[in-house]
């Protein structure tokens, strides 16, 4: 599992697993992504990070509160190509994104004021390390119906690693397969699926996905 240890010292060319070198930013290209980014945030505004996958239940942040929420106009999709982590370029498994149509429930974090350039670092380190992802300023809407501005990352379409296709037949025998440094593909999975169901938002498709991958590999543990 990720730890904000690992995540410090880790060398985006190797940690994760064996990446090719032309599918990694640079730090000087991750840092120059963040600049861009931030440049379109009113100043004095707080920073929310949006998290749908492993951000709900392994931030790994520096965060002041944490709230539940809903991003509309955006779903989850196991359309990343998994080659690292969780996956190999052998045996590659499948990464979650958010492409367009529907909703998402998930957790915002807002970051606290006098670490949150610390912490954006390591999530650019965490979530940029191929550029896989589009970051984008979205409003999403907190259980109280206040209205935030929330970082969201969601699918690059003309990336290399992107895969249409995320129909189940197509991604939970790979889902099933695939494992990394840093654990299984499965595991990422059913973290998901246990998160949503504290949240009190089960995802049913999500459901069923977790278990056409536990068919796939009845004999491996859940974790």
């Amino acid at each position: 599992m990720l730890t904000r240890d690992f995540l410090i010292n880790a060398d985006c060319q190797s940690s994760f697993g064996s990446i090719e070198p032309h599918l990694v930013l640079s730090t000087e290209q991750r840092k120059a992504s963040l600049s861009r980014f931030l440049a379109e945030l009113p100043p004095r505004e707080p920073i929310w990070v949006f998290g749908y996958g492993s951000l709900m239940w392994n931030p790994v942040l520096d965060y002041r509160e944490v709230q539940p929420a809903q991003l509309d106009g955006w779903q989850r999709a196991f359309c990343i190509r998994l080659i690292a982590g969780r996956g190999t370029g052998c045996t590659p498994g499948r990464m979650l994104a958010l492409k367009a149509g529907g909703q998402t429930r998930g957790l915002v974090f807002r970051l606290n004021e006098t670490t949150r350039a610390t912490e954006l670092e390591l999530l650019w380190k965490r979530e940029m390390i191929t550029g896989c992802y589009c970051p984008r300023w979205q409003k999403v809407t907190l259980d109280n119906g206040r209205e935030i501005t929330a970082l969201v990352f969601t699918i690059n379409t003309e990336h290399p690693l992107y895969e249409p296709d995320d129909s189940p037949a197509i991604i939970a025998p790979l889902i099933a397969a695939a494992r990394g440094p840093l654990g299984t593909n499965a595991r990422y999975l059913y973290e998901l699926v246990n998160s949503l169901a504290a949240l009190g938002a089960p995802d049913e498709k999500l459901n069923m996905l977790a278990s056409q991958v536990r068919a796939c590999c009845p004999e491996q543990d859940a974790y």
